[in-house]
């Protein structure tokens, strides 16, 4: 058996999230479906570096699987993108270490959010983008944002991922918002995210942008360590798991 790492693009558009559920179609489950198929076995295993809900995006999801058949990496992305449908592609791969771990192995991630920022929201960035008609304040979520970077307890912005978490201190390395017209991008790069907590950081901003709450409350809904309404959790589509790093 060998063990190799693979980069993989989707839309998620059309499924229910990363993670196999019992009677729906997932991004893991597709993926182990066609590795099955390569591999002419029916003990395939994918493992990711972590999960996306339905309808959330990824540009560089990495996921890592041993197989016994082996084959050079690249012969395996071609092999794999003609059996997948076209909104799953293998980016790239390579053999790595039997101990090397998709999500074990992680020493980051950045993820990215895209907001749209106008009265019509234009139909072919409407699976890409959260619509938000009024226009935001963007240097007042800025300084919201800086408020989030460093090392904190995020429980006020996370959600219950109905299993246990051994803590809900995350470090945000960094954090940026670029404005491209009517686009918003928002990066967060860090050690790693709780359950939901990018959406629920877009969504408490785009209030703060909206003029809805002030920038200081920020730091007071963090140390509170209680989540509420008043950090509502922002729409998947505009989510992409960007990169993750090693």
């Amino acid at each position: 058996m060998s063990r190799y790492r693979f980069t993989v693009a989707y839309d998620g558009t059309g499924y229910a999230g990363w993670q196999i559920q019992p009677g729906q179609t997932t991004i893991q489950l597709v993926l182990q479906d066609a590795f099955c198929g390569i591999s002419g076995t029916d003990g395939v295993k994918v493992h990711g570096s972590g999960r996306t809900d339905a309808g959330v995006h990824a540009a560089g999801q990495v996921i890592h699987v041993d197989l016994s058949r082996e084959l050079p990496p690249t012969t395996f992305v071609r092999a794999m993108n003609t059996r997948l449908p076209a909104d799953i592609r293998i980016l790239d791969g390579a053999v790595v270490e039997a101990g090397f771990h998709a999500r074990k192995s992680a020493t980051g991630k950045e993820y990215r959010y895209f907001i749209y920022q106008g009265t019509v929201l234009p139909p072919h960035v409407r699976l890409y983008r959260a619509h938000v008609q009024k226009q935001l304040d963007v240097d007042a979520m800025r300084q919201a944002l800086d408020i989030l970077v460093g090392q904190h307890d995020f429980a006020a912005f996370s959600a219950n991922p109905d299993r246990e978490v051994e803590t809900t201190v995350r470090t945000i390395f960094d954090a940026y918002l670029e404005v491209d017209g009517s686009d918003i991008m928002l990066s967060l790069r860090g050690n790693g995210f709780l359950y939901k907590m990018v959406r629920s950081i877009v969504g408490w901003l785009i209030r703060v942008g909206r003029g809805d709450v002030l920038v200081g409350d920020t730091q007071a809904v963090l140390d509170s360590r209680v989540r509420t309404a008043a950090v509502p959790t922002a729409a998947p589509q505009g989510l992409f798991l960007w990169r993750v790093a090693y």
